[in-house]
């Protein structure tokens, strides 16, 4: 009687495991809600210079709890969401956005999902720019830490 309680218990422990390490599975194979994980690439090739006027600005905070303002741009052919930089970043070079501003801009268009967007390089309004990514899309708020070694 003491065995087939020990296998009893032994198959149970079993079973338990099987079961958790089957939802485990299933549940890290979901993709999770939002924006993708890693953001695309800046592709110098795509290159594009527009001006508009913004529409919006959000201040929308990431996966690592960084907080990035993004603008709605409307051209006279399109409306884009502009990938701008770090909040901080604008606000040490003293430069903000507010709607009605007209704007150029200077960046790559990528794909977010089924969503195009541009990435910002150079950003000017009025007799100001501010320079969010070097010649080869690389950030300058990042400091070298994306640069190739």
């Amino acid at each position: 009687m003491r065995k087939q309680l020990a296998w009893q218990s032994v198959a149970l422990v079993a079973l338990i495991i099987f079961l958790g390490s089957a939802c485990a599975t299933v549940v890290s194979a979901q993709a999770p809600p939002g924006p993708p994980a890693r953001a695309p690439r800046y592709d110098a090739a795509a290159e594009v210079t527009l001006k508009g006027t913004v529409e919006a600005v959000q201040q929308r905070t990431g996966r690592r709890g960084w907080a990035g303002t993004h603008l709605t741009l409307k051209t006279e052919k399109e409306t884009l969401d502009v990938h701008v930089g770090p909040s901080w970043f604008l606000a040490k070079h003293k430069m903000s956005f507010a709607k009605g501003d007209e704007i150029e801009v200077t960046g790559a268009k990528a794909k977010f999902g089924e969503q195009e967007a541009l990435l910002a390089r150079v950003i000017k309004k009025g007799e100001r720019s501010v320079t969010l990514r070097d010649a080869r899309g690389i950030p300058v708020w990042a400091r070298g830490r994306r640069a190739p070694r």
